[in-house]
């Protein structure tokens, strides 16, 4: 047989066995989320409708548990190669993941032929991408802290203009003033938010007085809130200790008291936005309600947020083939350009085209924080920080103590940080 013959015999068993479709072999990317609730069906809505619009890429979602054990199992199975194509992840944790070696890096030319410029995101929240000059990850979101109000508490101690809206609240005094008037006015808790054992919200509120006093949590590797950190953890606290919010409600329960009716102002994140709206839709909610952003307490309007994020886990540096990358990205760009029902989520898209179209700027009640984009601030960069990590861990176990009087502020803060001088001098782990 010539070489000649010899090769058209192959292409003709090559085709026999191979159908005409298999030259557009479906590309199958695995995606890890930490995804769930109504955050989680809105993802598995965003899959499904990009499955269905092309033949060429298939999303296969996986949901794991929120948190540490989310990001124990990315960590692990990415050091030994055997973690998914691409992951929902906070911006929170770059510093860890991405210095860690956990993340793969994004070239340009992936974002640029997936039609992703930078210009199109948020400066904030695409900074916060970044990690040694690299990007590591695209933002979905941004999701802050809000102040959630009932109407019919909140006008009977006065604090509504003639439009409905919650009037001008500037400063911790004015603040616990009108956690007071509610008190005072209707018998009930004035406000409301998770105080128990391993509640996070305290962290995310103290972390934003202490950004809007503009002392630093940590600097040269040690912390430098000092005084100001007592001071403002002993103002949140004397909410609780005066009788002005009730202490030991974990997240459900808070959530509740507010919802039920029972509560005149609620902190927590716009991730609650959704269920308010559904409650009102039903005619369940029992009473009207607001937002606004969280009050400018000292110097500036900072609160904290934290963003999702896509990204690419290294996979012990096994390269991934380039129809893999093309075929994740055009996933990230999917989402990124449909992320209308996202917004219809409560959060605020990290993607601006859509984040600033006129059918996200129309929303009810986003419209009401759309502009806390400028305003926010993340933990800071470290490898302990982030979204269920260690710090914000040892802080969970610490900080609700005060909120109970089971500790001073000072106590609680002196044992915070008696645990966790440890953990802030070690060198960042390489995984």
């Amino acid at each position: 047989m010539t070489p000649f013959t010899a090769r058209l015999a192959g292409a003709v068993s090559a085709a026999l066995l191979c159908p005409p479709t298999c030259a557009f072999a479906q590309v199958e990317v695995r995606m890890w989320t930490l995804l769930s609730g109504g955050d989680g069906a809105r993802m598995a809505d965003l899959v499904q409708r990009f499955n269905a619009s092309q033949r060429e890429v298939r999303v296969v979602s996986t949901t794991l548990k929120w948190g540490e054990p989310f990001y124990t199992k990315l960590i692990t199975s990415s050091v030994v190669g055997a973690g998914p194509d691409i992951a929902t992840v906070h911006l929170s944790r770059m510093t860890n993941l991405a210095g860690g070696g956990v993340l793969r890096p994004i070239a340009p030319g992936e974002l640029r032929e997936a039609g992703l410029d930078p210009a199109d995101f948020y400066p904030r929240q695409w900074r916060k991408s970044q990690h040694a000059g690299k990007t590591y990850a695209v933002p979905l979101d941004l999701h802050p802290l809000v102040l959630y109000y009932n109407k019919t508490l909140v006008g009977k101690a006065g604090l509504l203009d003639d439009s409905g809206s919650l009037k001008p609240i500037q400063g911790i005094d004015a603040l616990t003033d009108a956690f007071r008037a509610v008190r005072q006015a209707t018998g009930r808790p004035g406000m409301t938010m998770e105080s128990s054992q391993s509640s996070y919200a305290i962290w995310r509120l103290w972390i934003s007085m202490l950004a809007q006093r503009n002392v630093p949590l940590i600097q040269d590797g040690r912390f430098a809130y000092g005084a100001a950190g007592v001071d403002s953890l002993a103002r949140i606290s004397s909410w609780f200790k005066q009788g002005v919010a009730q202490p030991g409600l974990d997240y459900p329960a808070s959530t509740s008291q507010f919802m039920g009716g029972n509560a005149g102002f609620m902190i927590n994140g716009v991730w609650e936005v959704p269920e308010m709206v559904r409650a009102t839709e039903r005619g369940t909610l029992g009473f009207e309600y607001g937002i606004a952003p969280l009050p400018r307490l000292y110097g500036n309007d900072s609160v904290w947020a934290d963003s999702h994020a896509f990204a690419m886990p290294a996979n012990d540096g096994g390269p991934l083939p380039p129809q893999k990358v093309r075929a994740v990205m055009r996933f990230i760009a999917f989402v990124s350009k449909n992320s209308f029902g996202w917004a219809q989520g409560g959060h605020i898209p990290a993607y601006r085209p859509v984040a600033e179209s006129a059918a996200v700027l129309a929303l009810m009640p986003n419209r009401l924080y759309a502009d806390v984009p400028r305003s926010v601030i993340y933990d800071p960069d470290a490898w302990y920080m982030g979204a269920a990590g260690p710090l914000e861990a040892m802080a969970s176990k610490y900080l609700p103590a005060a909120l109970s009087s089971q500790l001073t502020p000072a106590q609680a803060l002196r044992m915070f940080e008696t645990e966790a001088a440890r953990m802030i001098r070690k060198r960042a782990p390489r995984y």
